[in-house]
């Protein structure tokens, strides 16, 4: 996966910033993400946490996809919502619930 990063990271991104994809590829998924002391799943839930929380849609849609590959069920990720809609509030939960289910749709329509 250490190169997946590159390959859906936006066009903008790889026309502004290109050194910024190698390091996201090779720094934050090829060595952070691999690092024993979490598990992939355990990780996803800590990043949709924090995406969900800090409002940052797009990286969102692209972590809810790697969440759902690394394990976590769509039922979880409801949960998860749910449980956030306490701290960071309902508007911010009811985004993410937008959110998660375009990317569910979209996961469906490839099946």
């Amino acid at each position: 996966m250490a190169d997946e990063p590159a390959v859906n990271a936006p066009s903008a991104m790889q026309q502004v910033a290109p050194y910024l994809v190698e390091l996201s590829g090779k720094v934050l998924f090829g060595d952070i993400w691999a690092r024993p002391g979490l598990s992939p799943r355990d990780r996803s839930l800590a990043t949709i946490t924090v995406l969900i929380g800090k409002f940052r849609t797009d990286e969102l849609r692209f972590h809810l996809g790697r969440a759902l590959d690394n394990g976590i069920t769509r039922e979880e990720i409801g949960e998860l919502i749910t449980h956030l809609a306490f701290y960071y509030g309902w508007p911010v939960a009811n985004n993410a619930c937008q959110i998660a289910a375009e990317v569910f749709a979209e996961r469906d329509a490839k099946s």
